[in-house]
């Protein structure tokens, strides 16, 4: 069977293009890579490719998107360490930005926090495979071994 080699990108719309592009630069780090004026923007976070994330601009009266509604439930973007993970955690408090949630899936450790038209983020870190824990062995059980606290220790032996 034939099966692709990843995700290549996200479209979502968005009500107000200038504002999006401020949250996605200046929260989530991405960089512009191309634009239409007005009506779309290319973003990126890995410089290697062309788009990772394109912005459509669909007008301030449209509806948000609503948990009952079929469609995107959220996109997650994963961090390089735990470190950035922290300095992203640190920076959504600084800025006001409601936290929806922490995630918690053994494997990994996500935050949940919505873009300024109610999309629905997650930035996470997920340790190493050889890192999972021994329960751990379909990637969704235990307990991440790390708090989002800055200079904390591991919350058990493991790590």
């Amino acid at each position: 069977m034939v099966t692709p080699r990843q995700l290549g990108h996200l479209v979502i719309n968005v009500r107000n293009l200038d504002v999006s592009e401020k949250f996605y630069t200046e929260i989530m780090g991405l960089k512009v890579t191309n634009s239409n004026p007005g009506k779309m923007i290319f973003m990126i976070a890995n410089d290697d490719i062309s788009h990772e994330l394109a912005l459509v601009s669909v007008g301030e009266s449209a509806l948000k998107p609503e948990s009952s509604y079929v469609g995107l439930a959220h996109m997650a973007w994963q961090m390089d360490s735990l470190n950035d993970l922290r300095e992203i955690y640190q920076l959504l408090k600084r800025t006001g930005t409601e936290i929806k949630g922490i995630g918690d899936h053994g494997m990994s450790l996500g935050i949940y926090f919505s873009d300024p038209d109610g999309n629905e983020i997650e930035v996470y870190y997920e340790l190493p495979k050889n890192q999972w824990s021994k329960e751990n062995h379909n990637g969704w059980q235990g307990h991440f071994p790390f708090s989002l606290e800055e200079n904390s220790t591991p919350l058990t032996a493991e790590a």
